[in-house]
């Protein structure tokens, strides 16, 4: 509880150094205070969890864990934004304080134990990302994206309030402890309203995590929002989102996986498919990192549609690779724009030649997202594909290699550019942080390829 109260009470802190001008140290406190609540949280660690709250809210370690990995991602992005908020803006000390906001809502999502907090928590942290998707006030396309994700989000929100209500107008109760209890007690007189209320919960949570076919505001939102907001979203808020769906679904639903898995599993597929191929004909990469995104979305149901007891670990392995190998590249994104003024494959030309360890550590993340040995991602898709193997026929692990074969020619676009095509450029300047948050996520990115237990063991 600690961990919530410190990130709610820094951005407060970041407003008033913002109004007495202390620009400067913006950056250093929001690290130093997001370090602390990290610390916090880990400190929690193996307490006896108890829910607090008259039942709202449980830190155990599932919560700790996954709160962990969306804050040391926080600091991660957070140290990105050296200089990147000041060419938009000289009010600095807002967007730190939004981010810190929409990570004060990401922790009460992990950490529910009431469909009512689950609420309040997606939508603090959709409203601080509907601000944050429109920061750049003069671009058309930042406004567009926050249009969209608004409108969007705002319908999307509707389904989840709505099938919420219908699991408290069954069952009598926001608690998930009562909400499982009464399944359990009602294994063959499930009420009509209940289903319906699972199917309408499953609608608003796949919109927040992007998967299909509720995935059409995610390529437009993530292009157009500023980069630096585009790499939260893709992994911290996507982590999140698997977090609660993934808490929700076995805490409450797992005796009636019957009527949800194959609803699930449709949409998993589907996931899989328009996202990996619809990457293929991209141009632009930050648009194939958009749609790359959807397609992880997919491999993270697995862990779902095949609930067990080792979903929490494959959700968690799989996040915490997808996220660290995302921040690389949309980090030299970044630095690659700032040079060329483009996000085209073209733009990454020749970039080995006068920059070989940005090239390195962006290679590192493209065969981490492509799922290549010795990289954290082939271990987060070989737990997962585990999963499915152990719940299901060979025929759905087999759709994901194939969906993970075709992921393979898009990401090495980005390979080949920088290393087999030549261009005259000048060479990038990568400042002190950008180097370590790289050096850092690439290092983690082999650790957990090589050594999986490394973090398996946490959940």
């Amino acid at each position: 509880m600690n961990t919530l109260i410190i990130i709610s009470v820094l951005p407060i802190v970041l407003l008033y150094l913002g109004l007495y001008k202390a620009t400067k140290s913006l950056l250093p406190v929001t690290i130093v205070g997001l370090l602390v609540a990290l610390g916090l949280a880990i400190a929690q660690w193996n307490n006896v969890a108890l829910p607090i709250y008259h039942g709202m809210m449980m830190f155990d370690n599932f919560s700790i864990a996954f709160s962990g990995i969306t804050i040391i991602a926080t600091i991660l992005i957070v140290m990105l934004s050296g200089g990147y908020f000041e060419k938009i803006s000289r009010n600095v000390a807002e967007y730190y304080a939004i981010i810190l906001f929409s990570l004060a809502g990401i922790i009460v999502m992990v950490s529910f134990y009431n469909l009512t907090m689950l609420f309040i928590g997606i939508e603090i942290m959709s409203v601080s990302l509907y601000v944050l998707a429109g920061i750049k006030k003069s671009d058309f396309a930042s406004n567009e994206a926050a249009l969209k994700y608004f409108l969007m989000g705002a319908f999307s929100t509707g389904f989840l309030l709505f099938g919420i209500t219908l699991i408290y107008g069954t069952t009598g109760s926001f608690s998930l402890e009562v909400i499982r209890d009464w399944v359990l007690s009602h294994p063959h007189h499930i009420d009509p309203m209940f289903y319906t209320g699972i199917a309408l919960i499953i609608v608003g949570l796949c919109f927040k995590v992007g998967a299909a076919p509720f995935h059409f505001w995610t390529p437009d939102v993530y292009e157009g929002s500023p980069t630096l907001i585009t790499a939260f979203m893709s992994t911290v808020v996507k982590t999140a989102g698997f977090a609660a769906f993934l808490r929700l679904f076995s805490a409450c639903f797992a005796p009636l996986s019957d009527f949800w898995v194959p609803v699930l599993l449709v949409i998993t597929i589907i996931t899989l498919f328009i996202g990996n191929i619809t990457a293929l004909y991209q141009q632009s990469f930050k648009r194939m990192l958009a749609f790359s995104s959807i397609s992880h979305a997919g491999y993270l149901l697995f862990a779902i549609v095949a609930l067990g007891s080792g979903s929490a670990n494959s959700v968690f392995v799989y996040a915490t690779a997808y996220s660290i190998a995302s921040i690389i590249a949309f980090g030299s994104l970044i630095l690659v724009q700032q040079q060329s003024g483009s996000d085209n494959f073209e733009s990454f030309n020749g970039l080995a030649k006068n920059n070989p360890f940005l090239a390195f550590v962006l290679t590192i993340s493209m065969l981490s997202l492509a799922g290549i040995p010795l990289t954290a991602g082939f271990m987060g898709k070989f737990f997962m594909f585990s999963g499915a193997l152990a719940t299901y026929h060979v025929w759905l692990v087999i759709i994901a290699v194939v969906n993970a074969i075709i992921s393979i020619f898009y990401y090495f676009r980005v390979i080949i550019a920088m290393y087999f095509r030549s261009a005259d450029r000048a060479e990038l300047v990568v400042p002190a942080y950008y180097k370590i948050v790289f050096g850092f996520s690439a290092l983690v990115t082999i650790i957990i390829g090589i050594y999986p237990d490394f973090i398996a063991r946490f959940i």
